[in-house]
């Protein structure tokens, strides 16, 4: 039976990794995170493979606090970028085939029609440039390795941009939301879906892909509809970018074009709002 270990797994994907594993019994899960596992030290990665007998890495530990990594550098560098390498040498020493996950932050957000997978990247943040430095790591250490790209990603476990808006929405008369940065709401549950259908496909296609709920908006739409599905009554006010100061810029467009994926593996995304109202929907019932 091929087993799959899976790094990161208290996050929001690798919680969602644990869910959809549900509907691919044919697999074999390992779940770990940096507490039985961790990924920066190569030798105990190694130990743990060879032990287990793995013969997948789905890895979905990262960094991502995206502020916080301005002052966090070696750190953020440590996880999104050291690590990957040792999963890539590790992978290739064993043959085993590795699926990481990457981020839309890894290009300066200034396009105005879908990234592709071959566009020129430019990282403008930290964060953005130690995720470049992991595809960059993972790719000149591993041939058999697929890098999926995601973007403005969110779920009903952990803590993400849906929940902390149904929170506000629920505790305040008015809100001020961002409307000039526009990209593709990703629910964790269908990236997680898509890389169980990549491991099962009958050929398994090494490169880079994108990933993300099909359908763009802004910050301030994706408020207005998470209000509305939730039922929650609030004055949600729209706002430019200049009148929200945050330290680290974000990208203005992040909307990835998924054709390729979709073509490789046939993996049929759905609409970002269908996903959203199944995330709030579990949500009410927590």
């Amino acid at each position: 039976m091929t087993t799959i270990l899976i790094t990161g797994s208290k996050g929001q994907l690798g919680n969602e990794m644990q869910q959809a594993a549900k509907r691919y019994p044919q697999f074999n899960y390992i779940y770990t995170d940096v507490d039985e596992l961790d990924i920066c030290d190569k030798t105990s990665l190694d130990s743990f493979v060879k032990a287990n007998s793995v013969n997948f890495i789905v890895n979905c530990a990262a960094y991502t606090a995206v502020d916080k990594a301005e002052d966090d550098v070696e750190l953020c560098y440590k996880i999104n970028s050291d690590a990957v390498r040792n999963i890539g040498e590790v992978v290739t020493s064993n043959s085993i085939k590795v699926v990481h996950v990457s981020t839309d932050y890894v290009f300066d957000g200034t396009n105005h029609i879908p990234y592709r997978e071959n566009q020129e990247v430019s990282p403008a943040t930290v964060y953005g440039k130690s995720k470049l430095a992991g595809e960059q790591a993972l790719i000149e250490s591993c041939k058999e390795s697929v890098i999926i790209r995601t973007a403005w990603l969110y779920s009903s476990f952990g803590n993400n941009f849906v929940k902390t808006m149904m929170k506000l929405g629920t505790e305040r008369d008015s809100l001020n939301v961002i409307f000039d940065q526009i990209g593709s709401p990703t629910y964790a549950a269908d990236l997680a879906e898509a890389i169980l259908k990549v491991i099962s496909s009958e050929k398994f296609v090494p490169g880079i892909y994108h990933f993300s709920d099909e359908g763009v908006c802004s910050w301030y739409d994706f408020t207005k509809t998470i209000h509305k599905i939730a039922g929650i009554s609030c004055n949600v006010q729209p706002i430019e970018s200049k009148d929200f100061p945050v330290r680290t810029p974000r990208p203005h467009y992040s909307v990835l074009n998924k054709a390729k994926i979709k073509s490789t593996y046939g993996i049929k995304i759905p609409h970002w709002e269908e996903s959203l109202e199944k995330c709030i929907n579990i949500l009410r019932k927590i």
